[in-house]
């Protein structure tokens, strides 16, 4: 699966063997249901920015903040012996349980903090 990214948000590309065309939806955005489809990249690509820009613009005329797609906050679930073993690894580290998930995540993505 291919992305498209415009003005912070990421959306899917996927095929439609059945309809012949490219179709994809905004991802984090279960609220607000946004999708776009088109029958080259380059339309979908117009279609999938024009869907951002009509969101934001009604956004402004309803007078809301616009949602999202990824705030930072993410609640994960972890069993107690993960749990107990990050927050003593954090603790040996010196820092926070949030930052040592928080770069354990970076890390296992290749992303330096």
């Amino acid at each position: 699966m291919g992305y498209l990214k415009y003005k912070g948000y990421t959306g899917s590309v996927e095929y439609s063997e059945e309809d012949k065309c490219l179709f994809g939806k905004v991802l984090g955005m279960e609220k607000d249901h946004i999708t776009y489809e088109g029958t080259t990249v380059e339309e979908l690509t117009m279609d999938f920015q024009g869907a951002i820009d009509d969101y934001l613009q009604l956004c402004v005329e309803n007078s809301i903040e616009p949602r999202k797609p990824y705030t930072g906050v993410l609640n994960v679930r972890l069993t107690p012996e993960i749990h107990s073993g990050a927050a003593m690894a954090a603790n040996k580290a010196g820092i926070s349980i949030n930052a040592f998930i928080k770069n354990a995540v970076a890390k296992a993505l290749g992303m330096t903090l």
